[in-house]
């Protein structure tokens, strides 16, 4: 690895589904002579795409997990991952943006600014990550980049300024004019590697010129000298141009947009230049740890190889040689041999093995450098985990993981199978963040909880194919909520006498509504209830949120008040305060009348305009609020939000509605009580299963 870090670029690729982001980094790739010849994501030819290594990611034509690799371009190196799409994996988005420096955001020509996309950029601007749009797919027909450059300043508020412009579209999509240099680019050869400049066409120079002129307009906000040579009518070279992109770039003001076809092998490598000139090195970033030591105060972090060591372990993988650590350093150098410490548990490391990745093959180095990607071998750690070298004790602030909203109940097949369940589980949760796993008390099932449908069923398969694991697994179930609708005051007494010391407590004030999950709030003046005490009755409280009263699912939203009490001299104790505020809890909850609240999911579908109104009625059977509808060119958008308990099974009813042609993704948007005519079928199915499990 060189050690100078101005000419590093550590960048994802991310996107809407079926944008061509695999395929990107595949042509990627093979330019920088990482790879030697080009497959496709299908794997039509056996092989599959470099990324997509998993299995499952072949057959599906997903990608499932992000991948790593680096290459090496104009003497840059460039660190690339490659995200998945699918919001049920947004965690893995979440955590290379978590260490990236700078993205390359993909749109499709002709879906433009999609659902996905939206949340993608959303990450983006959680991290603070610079961007730079690539509009692939030119050569497809109904491509329009116009259109979603026009998307990208209105639904994404970027301010976005094309470096390009396409000479022809379409199936006559056959190069690009640079706005930079002002000249036609062609990609000859098999594969588009011989690149072929010429002048502008005669019938687009007009355009290019008015083009350039918005480009050099945009670009002057970010540059004096850029400003002075437009007043001053001088000649306006290229490198004044790319400053001035690069200053808006790195600021986040401007999205530079390029354009191409990565299928047709077209506008790849002027992506790549790119992303050398305007993307951010690792010293152009400001990343922050905060000192644990100094009461969390914020430290800025620098990329020098010779300060202490602060790195970031942001994936973990179960390879054929045991766990892989992907680790991104921040400052300092990690050294095989070095001792560190892992900061979450305080235990100290020895490094193993360094390596770095490209995809699922490896190379053995000595050292990674601060602002490098690399990974380690043998290390135990959770995903998340800072290390630091021995003397300091920063922490890197963590990444953001959404809760799981849905869980299935699994079962092995036989008893090989069992010990193989756990021993995926494990390594499963490790690895994933929003990937939960429990075992249910009432029925003694393996539960596991997830972001989707698509979530679940991944890892189920993963487990079949992987562990060799026989797998059943039940219906999926929504992570339904309770609350209470109003306030209710209590007033409980707890006392126990059965010879020698008793149990005595009395607690009294009332429950309401709250925005947060839980809060409580001691309004206890005089010492009716002793201080010593008051822990308590609050972890007393705490612990009837598990459970609600209803029926049993867990309570959010509510805000305790204690405002009086009583304790004995010798019978009160901290267990019989902690039962005192189990009774208050139920005697309030019951008055307060408690409702269900049910996971509600933003569904977008994009479908052919001619189904719109059967989809329409589709989600309107399944208790969906449609929000609004778009035309996009041939295609319709139906933006809506539906109860998760109603999506189940979704996408086959979809497919079958619409000939195959349409497509949806769902997240997470809210919480929302449920109506009064599901509350009573609920209600009856959760008595019914009391039943059930009693006579057992």
């Amino acid at each position: 690895m060189k050690d100078n870090t101005s000419r590093v670029r550590n960048i994802g690729i991310s996107a809407h589904i079926d944008s061509g982001k695999t395929t990107l980094t595949e042509r990627i790739l093979f330019y920088t002579k990482r790879i030697h010849a080009i497959h496709d994501v299908k794997g039509k030819d056996g092989v599959g795409a470099t990324m997509d290594s998993m299995e499952l990611e072949k057959e599906r034509g997903i990608t499932i997990a992000s991948a790593a690799t680096f290459c090496e371009w104009l003497d840059h190196e460039i660190n690339i991952i490659d995200t998945p799409g699918h919001v049920d994996f947004t965690i893995e988005v979440e955590r290379s943006l978590r260490v990236l420096d700078g993205a390359v955001l993909v749109l499709c020509s002709v879906g433009g600014v999609q659902s996905q996309s939206i949340t993608v950029d959303q990450q983006m601007k959680r991290y603070k990550v610079p961007c730079l749009a690539f509009i692939n797919k030119c050569d497809r027909s109904g491509a329009n980049p116009d259109r979603v450059i026009k998307q990208l300043k209105e639904k994404l508020g970027h301010n976005a300024v094309s470096l390009q412009l396409p000479i022809g579209l379409e199936a006559d999509f056959s190069g690009v004019i640079d706005l930079l240099s002002m000249k036609a680019v062609y990609f000859d050869g098999k594969n588009g590697e011989i690149i072929r400049t010429e002048d502008i066409p005669e019938s687009l120079k007009d355009e290019a010129a008015r083009k350039r002129e918005e480009l050099i307009d945009t670009a002057s906000i970010f540059s004096d000298e850029l400003t002075e040579a437009i007043l001053e009518e001088k000649e306006i070279s290229e490198s004044l141009i790319i400053a001035a992109l690069r200053n808006g770039t790195l600021s986040r003001k401007i999205t530079p947009v390029l354009l191409g076809s990565a299928y047709k092998n077209k506008g790849v490598q002027l992506l790549l230049d790119a992303v050398t000139r305007l993307l951010p090195c690792p010293s152009d970033i400001e990343n922050e740890a905060l000192d644990m030591d100094n009461e969390e105060t914020p430290v800025i972090l620098t990329a020098d190889p010779k300060q202490p060591l602060v790195a970031l372990a942001f994936k973990l993988e179960e390879g054929q040689y045991g766990q892989l650590t992907y680790i991104r350093v921040y400052q300092g150098t990690l050294a095989k041999g070095d001792t560190i410490i892992n900061v979450r548990t305080g235990r100290k490391v020895k490094v193993g093995r360094v390596v770095r990745m490209h995809a699922n093959q490896m190379e053995e180095i000595e050292s990674i450098p601060g602002g490098y990607i690399g990974a380690l071998f043998g290390i135990d750690c959770a995903s998340g985990d800072t290390f630091v070298s021995q003397g300091i004790s920063y922490t890197m602030t963590s990444m953001y993981v959404p809760k799981p909203v849905i869980s299935l109940a699994i079962a092995p097949k036989d008893s090989k199978s069992e010990t193989n369940i756990s021993k995926a589980l494990n390594r499963f949760t490790k690895e994933d963040p929003t990937f939960k796993t429990y075992v249910s008390e009432e029925t003694g099932d393996t539960i596991i909880s997830g972001m989707g449908e698509l979530h679940l069923e991944v890892y189920i398969e993963r487990m079949r194919r992987e562990y060799n694991a026989e797998v059943s697994a039940g219906k999926p179930k929504v992570a339904y909520r309770e609350t209470i609708t109003r306030k209710a005051e209590f007033n409980y007494t707890h006392k126990k006498q059965t010879g020698g010391a008793g149990q005595y407590g009395r607690i009294a004030g009332y429950l309401e509504p709250a925005e947060e999950d839980f809060i409580f709030d001691n309004q206890v003046r005089g010492g009716s209830i002793p201080t010593q005490y008051i822990p308590a009755c609050e972890k007393g409280f705490r612990n009837c949120l598990a459970k609600g009263p209803k029926m049993e699912f867990p309570v959010t939203g509510i805000k305790v008040v204690i405002n009086d009490g009583a304790s004995h001299a010798v019978d009160s104790s901290e267990m019989a305060f902690q039962a005192a505020a189990r009774g208050a809890f139920l005697e309030g909850y019951a008055k307060a009348k408690p409702t269900i609240h049910e996971p509600i999911m933003k569904v977008v579908v994009e479908t052919p305009t001619e189904f719109q109104g059967s989809v329409m009625g589709s989600l309107n059977q399944r208790r969906g609020i449609i929000f609004g509808t778009q035309d996009e060119g041939p295609m319709c958008v139906i933006e809506a939000q539906i109860p998760l308990a109603e999506m189940f099974g979704y996408s086959t009813v979809l497919r079958s509605l619409t000939q195959g042609k349409a497509q949806f993704t769902m997240e997470f948007a809210t919480y929302k009580q449920i109506p009064q005519s599901v509350a009573e079928e609920l209600e009856k199915k959760y008595s019914e299963e009391k039943k059930n499990s009693q006579k057992r």
